[in-house]
């Protein structure tokens, strides 16, 4: 039966012990990073390789192509793309900005697809505050709710369409967070009244998506003692008051932002009501560790996992790539390279 977790690997091939690994947990999915991209052949027959290991040909293998920071497949095999802000900025208004950002996340589900890729960590709906960490910075569409929707809607459905399922993220939102959950654990003061009115927005206009990965923050005004991930209280409020009935998969567990040991971090986060957990960084016997805390997935969340991947579109949207490059491109008008600051790290979510 298949593990509630989705495993990273080391590199560009699979060793024989992760293969013996994966064959004996039976993971539901795999997530790539740079490490594991060459090039687009080396790429698909990693991809096949990490399905035969656990005899699923149509297994979830996600990855995080955003643009900008956050980009694993890049120059010289794969097109850079802008970061989420540069689409408003390219646009100077909403409507038109929504276009393009439906048009890039069309182009990048064609780029993904093509390696056999079905699962995009996009798009991001976090909405930041005067203040906040850059962590998140560029990466957010806007910084107002309503156009953070807007947009991110845009960016699903352009993924949809071209047979890739977008991951909301990161709920309830990482917006107000003052540190970067990859080494710190946020906290937010905010009242609950000022969190549904401003961070929970964009989550519960796109709360019909397959798929959500947690934030790694407490919210003192849901949970004061446990970060969203491992907080019962945080995850009832995104089921309830947040309306999302997805698949809910964790941020990486390896971020530093979690404490106690990899095997109490899964265990906490699957007991707190996520489905799936991640793990990233391709360590395998740290891998080892999240499996001894990780059951199977069953139950209800089985039944969410199987409804998110039951939304892959087998035949996408037709697309002449070349033209509609073309066309993305000259749009932009030279926000394709407006990138800043360095690549957020292998264990980004």
């Amino acid at each position: 039966m298949t593990s509630a977790a989705i495993y990273g690997c080391s590199g560009p091939e699979l060793t024989a012990a992760e293969r013996a690994f994966f064959a004996e947990t039976r993971p539901w999915g795999f997530i790539l990073f740079r490490r594991n991209v060459e090039s687009p052949d080396q790429v698909r027959a990693l991809v096949a390789a990490l399905r035969d290991s656990i005899d699923a040909p149509d297994a979830p293998v996600l990855i995080d192509q955003e643009g900008g920071r956050v980009q694993r497949l890049g120059p010289p095999h794969w097109p850079k793309y802008p970061p989420g802000d540069a689409y408003l900025q390219a646009a100077g208004d909403v409507d038109t900005a929504r276009d393009l950002v439906r048009q890039g996340a069309r182009l990048m589900a064609h780029d993904l697809q093509a390696l056999g890729i079905n699962v995009d960590c996009v798009p991001v709906l976090d909405v930041p505050v005067p203040g906040a960490h850059d962590i998140i910075g560029d990466r957010a569409y806007a910084r107002d709710p309503e156009t953070v929707a807007r947009l991110g809607r845009a960016a699903a459905e352009g993924l949809l369409a071209g047979g890739v399922l977008p991951v909301i993220k990161h709920m309830p939102g990482h917006g107000r967070a003052f540190a970067d959950s990859h080494h710190d654990l946020p906290v937010v003061h905010a009242d609950l009244a000022t969190l549904a009115a401003w961070d929970f927005v964009p989550f519960r206009a796109l709360s019909d998506m397959p798929m959500a990965m947690t934030a790694h923050v407490v919210f003192d005004a849901i949970d004061p003692k446990r970060p969203a991930t491992t907080s019962k209280k945080a995850i009832r409020l995104m089921r309830r008051d947040l309306g999302f009935s997805g698949l809910i998969v964790t941020d990486d567990l390896s971020m530093k932002a979690l404490s106690g040991t990899l095997t109490e971090r899964a265990g906490a986060a699957l007991k707190a009501g996520c489905d799936v957990v991640l793990h990233c960084n391709g360590d395998l016997e740290e891998m080892k560790q999240v499996a001894a805390g990780t059951g199977k997935l069953k139950g209800k969340a089985a039944k969410r996992a199987a409804a998110a991947l039951a939304r892959i579109v087998l035949t996408p949207e037709p697309l002449d790539a070349v033209a509609a490059r073309a066309r993305f491109k000259a749009a932009m008008d030279g926000q394709m390279d407006a990138a800043r600051g360095p690549d957020v790290g292998e264990a980004q979510g």
